[in-house]
């Protein structure tokens, strides 16, 4: 058992999250992965927890974190981002730069050397034509894809040879570079034929190049991986990888004591089992820092919500301190914004939070939401009443309502409880906002990017046929604007004014109430190696090919 330690960036760390394309740096390689495959032979399993349940195993549909969990596992993308935020090559052979030609000088000519050592789980040679394939997938209107940001500049996409691609952009892009560390490439072969790719059996049973291959799922409980022996990189070392979900979050960590499981993964070792935690015989335990922020999400086309003085007086009535120290025992940070402080682009001169319920009633009296004969108030003929979901099992989320429910009926607004197992909650009642309102943890980043095009552009909501997760189905137009000169721009210094200015629009639009940026407590048994956490990447399994047993 180690002593846990609270994040502190380096000063490394901190450009990592200034997410610009011009300061990431580059690596020929991590962990040995363009060197000669792994000599050992896999051995061994290790157990993974889950507080939510993968679904979603066609990587370019809509998903959220915890599906990454497989998606890492079994895909690889051109290249991926370590946690000091260097770019490191994986189908590709070096990632493509200016410096190497792979990018024009105007950012507009791009050109990708793959490697021609890779082969799909089915032993089918990888080539540029899978390639091709998945940057078309991403922009197919008929297909239901999370993210077009980025890919919609893509033009002229020319395979050269099996093991060269190029395209050019209609615009350049900053952002692209981590979209593409992001983006999974799938075989075009698993599609062949499948006039319908929302529904190909691929979705259910994925091929991909990655360390490890499907092997089976028992739908709420486990899934099961088993090692890709044919792997052209570092690894892996297990020969089994089992991700097992658990929805209750005592009974995740109740597992990770018991040794039932290995790795307590997302949404980790809650606060209140911290300080026990520390002391368990044979776990390494560690607080780390994460772009993630904890928020109250609206659904703006909800009519209450659409009164901006509802929103504030709402943030006016949650006491955020007394929730994170009662509850999470002071280990996350009260935040005014998604953007971790950690990053260059944070804007720490934002309004800061004020508790006064006072404040919050003169506000609904001044907008004419007067108390009804049941003390709820309501304006022409609507009841300023709505549900508010999350995760059943998440205890710590389910007290936070709690305290939101009695908060807000205090000044006349009635809040329901309304929570969902995962699986349900987070498929098309989140995706296509079917909800009032949510209590829920997002990095809306790109990667080491401080792009948030997929989640805060007008056109990517899914609800109302956009690709992206826009959830909220939040809507201002100066946000687009600023969002589109953003991604146009390189240079962090440029970019970081439009980055603080999005931030203080949406301080003072309030579409969700920031509560905290993420502090995790990860958890694993001693003698698990290779496990990292990453900044840069959503979930733990990031680097799962490196994972093995001392």
């Amino acid at each position: 058992m180690t002593e846990a330690t609270r994040f502190t960036p380096t000063r490394r760390q901190a450009l990592l999250l200034m997410g610009a394309a011009g300061v990431t740096t580059l690596v020929p390689s991590l962990s040995g992965l363009g060197a000669a495959r792994a000599q050992e032979t896999p051995s061994g399993q290790i157990v993974v927890g889950f507080s939510q349940e993968p679904t979603v195993f066609n990587p370019h549909l809509l998903h959220i974190e915890v599906d990454e969990g497989v998606h890492y596992a079994v895909f690889d993308p051109l290249f991926d981002v370590d946690p000091e935020g260097n770019f490191y090559p994986l189908l590709a052979t070096e990632v493509p730069t200016v410096e190497n030609g792979g990018i024009s000088a105007d950012g507009l000519s791009w050109k990708v050397t793959l490697r021609d050592d890779v082969t799909w789980h089915d032993g089918t040679p990888f080539t540029a034509e899978d390639v091709k394939f998945t940057l078309e997938l991403m922009v197919d209107p008929d297909f239901r894809s999370w993210r077009r940001t980025g890919h919609e500049h893509v033009q002229e996409l020319t395979v050269v040879s099996p093991t060269e691609i190029t395209w050019k952009m209609a615009k350049p892009f900053a952002p692209y570079a981590s979209i593409l560390a992001s983006t999974f490439i799938v075989p075009k072969h698993a599609f062949d034929g499948v006039a319908d790719k929302n529904e190909a059996p691929f979705n259910s049973a994925p091929i991909g190049t990655g360390a490890f291959k499907w092997k089976e799922r028992v739908a709420g409980d486990h899934i099961e991986l088993e090692a890709n022996t044919e792997y052209f990189g570092d690894g892996p070392y297990l020969e089994r990888l089992v991700l097992k979900y658990i929805p209750d979050l005592t009974v995740l960590y109740t597992q990770f004591k018991t040794g039932d499981i290995d790795v307590a993964g997302l949404q980790w070792i809650t606060p209140d089992n911290y300080e026990e935690a520390q002391t368990l015989e044979g776990k390494e335990v560690q607080v780390v820092g994460t772009a993630t922020f904890e928020s109250l999400t609206f659904n703006m086309e909800r009519p209450q919500f659409q009164d901006l003085k509802v929103r504030q007086a709402l943030y006016h009535a949650l006491d955020k301190q007394a929730i994170i120290d009662a509850l999470y025992y002071g280990v996350p940070q009260p935040t005014e914004t998604y953007m971790p402080k950690e990053s260059f682009y944070y804007n720490a001169d934002l309004p800061k939070h004020e508790y006064d319920p006072e404040k919050a009633k003169a506000l609904l009296d001044e907008a004419g939401w007067a108390p009804g004969a049941d003390g709820i108030r309501e304006k022409d003929g609507v009841r300023l009443a709505f549900t508010n979901s999350t995760t059943s099992g998440n205890h710590l989320r389910e007290q936070a309502q709690q305290f939101f429910q009695q908060s807000f009926k205090d000044i006349g607004v009635e809040m329901t409880i309304s929570n969902l197992p995962p699986a349900v909650m987070w498929g098309d009642y989140w995706m296509l906002s079917q909800f009032d309102s949510v209590v829920v943890g997002l990095n809306t980043l790109t990667g080491p990017d401080p792009d948030t095009s997929d989640y805060f552009m007008s056109t990517s909501s899914a609800a109302k046929g956009g690709a992206g997760q826009n959830t909220w189905v939040y809507q201002n137009p100066e946000v687009d604007a600023l969002l589109k000169q953003g991604g146009e721009l390189v240079s962090p210094e440029e970019r970081r004014p439009i980055y603080l200015k999005i931030q203080e629009i949406m301080r003072a639009d309030l579409p969700f109430l920031p509560i905290f940026q993420y502090a995790t407590i990860r958890g694993w048994k001693e003698g698990v190696t290779g496990y990292e956490a990453n900044i840069n990447n959503r979930i733990d399994t990031w680097n799962v090919r490196s994972w093995r047993w001392a």
